[in-house]
């Protein structure tokens, strides 16, 4: 069934679609922040992310100011005859608490986050990830069909190496300069708004499914069943990459997922599955 399904999604999903859709969830060169949230899981890391980056900024200013403040303060020149105290009460129960108070404060929104990122709602679509040495397949088992996601043209070292020996590809699949390296022949299409159920693993070494985009990072273990979920909230194209070292092709194992409306969506199901058909009336 998987051959077969794997087959049909060839057929039945080429490289045209989505390529209307915008590009959302894509690096961009010299870019140094997250890339745009598309869920709401997203969202929370990015709050979170900010809300430890105050906590840190506060602290590394005030323990700068105590460093100056000693440094000017009790040198030899200004503090000719150094105090002979050996502890402080007060101030050892401050640096003991006040760090634990922080830790606190830090914890409370963590572990919501976690539990909501490990904690799966029901789901309205349930696709399965295996990480191989260099690709990605995928099944969508209620709709009983696979297939395999390959990057487009591998292998070259730039874009322009590619175009040369692989451009009549290249092009077909619709890959730019810009989607170099992140794009796929083969996408998996998820429907906007629709609670998508993620079960991961890996066929030979570890690897690990990321979109960053999504908020999600989770690794492909051989032997192992990982699950996470995620929501899209608008429609568009969204890239991921293989985010563990997992050979001398590990950075040809891109990601790529078309966010689209439920009735695009229903669509895309209803062409991919129709190859199957005939097949499944024989038997």
């Amino acid at each position: 069934a998987s051959a077969l399904g794997g087959l049909a999604a060839l057929l039945a999903a080429p490289a045209a679609f989505g390529q209307d859709l915008e590009l959302k969830g894509i690096p961009h060169p010299g870019g140094t922040g997250f890339q745009v949230a598309a869920t709401e899981v997203a969202r929370d890391l990015h709050w979170l992310e900010g809300f430890l980056l105050v906590i840190i900024t506060v602290i590394t200013l005030f323990v700068t100011a105590l460093l100056a403040y000693v440094v000017f303060r009790y040198n030899e020149k200004s503090n000719k005859t150094p105090a002979t105290f050996t502890h402080n009460s007060l101030v050892e129960v401050v640096w003991t608490v006040v760090p634990i108070v922080i830790l606190v404060v830090i914890a409370i929104p963590s572990l919501q986050l976690l539990n909501k990122q490990m904690v799966i709602p029901d789901a309205d679509v349930t696709i399965k990830a295996t990480g191989n040495q260099w690709y990605w397949s995928y099944e969508y088992p209620d709709s009983e069909f696979a297939f395999d996601s390959y990057m487009v043209a591998p292998g070259y070292k730039d874009f322009d190496t590619a175009m040369a020996e692989a451009g009549d590809e290249i092009e077909a699949a619709g890959v730019t300069r810009e989607t170099w390296l992140l794009q796929t022949d083969t996408a998996v299409v998820v429907p906007v708004g629709k609670v998508v159920r993620l079960q991961v693993t890996g066929a030979d070494v570890i690897h690990s499914w990321a979109m960053p985009a999504f908020g999600v990072k989770i690794d492909a273990v051989p032997g192992r069943l990982n699950e996470t979920w995620f929501q899209v909230d608008e429609p568009g194209v969204y890239f991921g990459q293989c985010s563990e070292l997992c050979g001398k092709d590990h950075a040809y194992m891109p990601i790529m997922v078309h966010a689209v409306p439920q009735a695009e969506y229903e669509a895309w199901l209803a062409k991919t599955l129709e190859p199957l058909a005939p097949l499944e009336k024989m038997h």
